[in-house]
Parts: C-alpha cells; sequence; structure tokens
C-alpha cells in the first residue's frame, strides 16, 4: 500500500512564514499575519536587502492561502517602502539608506559612510535669477543672481534622489566649480553650512520626475525642503529634495522637554 504523499515545504518559505498550522492558529486577517512574518524576516535579517521575496503563486501554494492574500499583503509592503518590486523582475526587499536628520552631511558623505560609491547626473547647472520661493528663503533682493544645480543622486549608479540646489551668486561665482559635492565646493570657499533647517512632506511623483529616478508615477516620495545657514544665521543653501520611499529611513533623535530643561538647568562644569 502507497503510503500518502507528504506536502515538502520549500525550506526558504518555511524560515519566513512558518508552517500553514501557525496561520490556522491565529485570529489576525491571513494578510496581516503574512506582513508580520515578512517585516521580522527583514528585521531579523532572514531576507536581506536586495534579496529576493518568493513568489506569490509560491507563497501561496505551499502555505494554502489565495494569491489575492499573498498580493494584499505585499503591496502594502511595497506602499511602506520595506519592499520593492522590478517589472519583470520579481519583489525584492527594498536597498535602504538610513539618513540622520539631526546630522548635516552631505549626500556624498552618507553614501561613502555606507559604502556605497555617491555620483551625480546633471540635468542643470546654470546663473539666474531667484524665484519667489528663493527670495523668501535665501533673503534675497530682485536684483541678486543665484546659482543652480539640478541633479539626479545616484549610489552605486542606481538613482537615489532628485536634486535641485540654489545658491547667492555672491557665494559661488561659477557653477562649473562644483564637479560632484556641492558641500566639498562650499568648503573650499568657506562658506559650508553648519546648520540648516529642514521641511519634510509626503506627496505623489509626477510622470517626469518618476521617470528620472526609475520609479512608478503617482509613487509616494518624500520631498524635503533644506535651508542651509553659516554660524551667524546667513542661509547659504536652498536645497529641494525627492527621495523615493523606498530608499531611506529618516531618523532623528527626539528627547522630551523635561530631559532638556534638566540639561539646561544644570549647573556648568569647572
Amino acid at each position: 500500500m502507497n503510503k500518502p504523499e507528504q506536502q515538502i515545504i520549500h525550506p526558504y518559505i518555511s524560515q519566513i512564514f512558518g508552517t500553514p498550522d501557525e496561520l490556522s492558529r491565529h485570529t489576525a486577517p491571513l494578510y496581516l499575519q503574512l506582513q508580520r512574518k515578512i517585516r521580522e524576516a527583514v528585521e531579523n535579517d532572514v531576507l536581506k536587502p536586495g534579496d529576493v521575496v518568493p513568489a506569490e503563486r509560491e507563497i501561496a501554494s505551499v502555505m494554502g492561502v489565495s494569491r489575492v492574500t499573498v498580493r494584499r499583503a505585499i503591496d502594502d509592503l511595497v506602499e511602506e517602502g520595506i519592499l520593492t518590486q522590478r517589472q519583470g523582475a520579481g519583489t525584492f526587499v527594498a536597498d535602504r539608506v538610513e539618513q540622520p536628520l539631526n546630522y548635516l552631511k552631505s549626500f556624498s558623505e552618507i553614501m561613502r559612510e555606507r559604502s556605497k560609491k555617491p555620483g551625480s547626473r546633471w540635468l542643470d547647472r546654470s546663473v539666474g535669477m531667484p524665484h519667489e520661493d528663493e527670495l523668501r528663503a535665501l533673503k534675497l533682493k530682485p536684483e541678486d543672481e543665484v546659482v543652480r544645480f539640478y541633479r539626479l543622486r545616484l549610489a552605486d549608479d542606481k538613482p537615489m534622489a532628485l536634486e535641485t540646489a540654489t545658491i547667492p551668486r555672491r557665494f559661488l561665482d561659477n557653477p562649473f566649480e562644483v564637479t560632484s559635492s556641492l558641500y566639498d565646493a562650499l568648503t573650499v570657499n568657506g562658506i559650508r553650512p553648519v546648520k540648516a533647517l529642514q521641511r519634510l512632506r509626503a506627496i505623489s511623483i509626477d510622470e517626469k520626475r518618476a521617470k528620472l529616478l526609475e520609479i512608478p508615477e503617482d509613487s509616494a516620495v518624500l520631498y524635503i525642503e533644506r535651508l542651509g545657514l553659516l554660524e551667524d544665521g546667513v542661509p547659504v543653501e536652498f536645497t529641494r529634495s525627492y527621495f523615493p520611499g523606498d530608499a531611506y529611513d529618516f531618523v532623528a533623535e527626539i528627547r522630551s522637554v523635561t530631559h532638556v530643561s534638566q540639561m539646561l538647568d544644570q549647573p556648568p562644569s569647572d
């Protein structure tokens, strides 16, 4: 008499999701359970940045759920930026860059710290009159000229950000002085910002910018305006950047008001 054929669970999937019985023991919706399993696999380095995620049909077959359920779980994680989808290639763990918000560093510095090769694809370098938002941010007069830099920022040749930087021309006369890092050029001229104000908001990307960043139109991106200041508060740099949501984790250290007050109340040390 032949023994009943046993289902063999693919070890890669079982390492991420466990067994079908584990899903059935919980009352949470199946798609949320799958999401949690994938998220934990990413957090615990079972799935690493750049790893391919098992195909929807394979997960559905092995775990005994519908492809609709699997697709919903994956789509939500793509929306969160944990996973990324490449047309014709599949679903992958997003290769994210952690960017601190409480330290003023250039794009090139951040990429080098993460062992990535920074680069730029220049879209425009020009001298012109300031636009209304540049007038306000940089506290310029209408007749003051500015230098603009419009470029696609790359890490290991992969698009990571779309950036427009504006500098008052009195600080940097020739836009072609900047060949790679803007902050390096400003440092040479003795005007590197030492502090900055940043404003962040999530927006949907338009078709033109989406093509440059190689992401789908209407994808969620993080739009950041940064105003770089000298020690005396004089604005020297106004940068507007678009960051794909699946490429970055923005991190900031936050302290309670009570903690800050206690630090301020401490007597100075001898």
